[in-house]
């Protein structure tokens, strides 16, 4: 998992409470177990027509939110259903951190094991946010995940709040699995010792 530390992007406006899980990675794409590929069907009911073609009032199919990297919406997002397949899609598509009142647990839960940044921000905020997102290429966002702040483009700093251990994970691209490769000497030693102790039992080890 890439680290995060200090991200200035792109901001895409989205005003839109409780977007589901079914709006981010509608459930015919979850089919694949990989975590890459799905930034294509990101919103895709959203972004897509019918036939296929690009829905030209929807955000990111306008110049310069194609290269959004912040996503900033309403309350309830990522409501609906569990799927971690709606972390990998925005992950996959490039946005490296959503904005929004509020979330859903397990989606909130779920944007952290996959590198995603979660910033809960009071309606009004985020409002403030989406205008400036609005002027475009030239009104970028920085995240300062450390000093836990959002870096306006007028220089105004906003602070977040957010979880010290899961902030420990994002800053150093920590997920479940490079949590446990960081005992993997302690672990290494434990099935070394379980070997000698109980060399009487049959090697199983595939």
């Amino acid at each position: 998992m890439d680290k995060f530390t200090i991200l200035t992007a792109i901001a895409a406006p989205m005003p839109v409470a409780n977007v589901d899980t079914d709006k981010i990675i509608p459930a015919r794409f979850l089919k694949t177990i990989k975590r890459t590929g799905l930034g294509v069907h990101l919103f895709y009911t959203l972004r897509y027509d019918a036939q296929g073609n690009e829905r030209p009032e929807f955000v990111l199919n306008q110049e310069p939110y194609r290269r959004a990297e912040i996503l900033i919406a309403h309350e309830n997002f990522g409501c609906g259903s569990s799927r971690e397949h709606a972390p990998w899609a925005l992950l996959d598509f490039g946005i490296r951190c959503v904005i929004a009142p509020d979330f859903a647990d397990i989606f909130h839960t779920n944007t952290f094991k996959n590198g995603v940044l979660p910033i809960r921000l009071p309606r009004e905020v985020c409002d403030q946010l989406m205008q400036d997102a609005r002027l475009g290429d030239n009104a970028r966002l920085t995240i300062d995940l450390d000093r836990q702040v959002v870096v306006r483009p007028n220089g105004e700093e906003i602070r977040f709040e957010i979880d010290p251990f899961r902030k420990h994970l994002l800053l150093n691209g920590l997920d479940d699995i490079g949590q446990t490769l960081q005992h993997a000497a302690a672990i290494d030693g434990y099935e070394a010792r379980q070997r000698q102790d109980k060399s009487w039992q049959p090697d199983i080890t595939l």
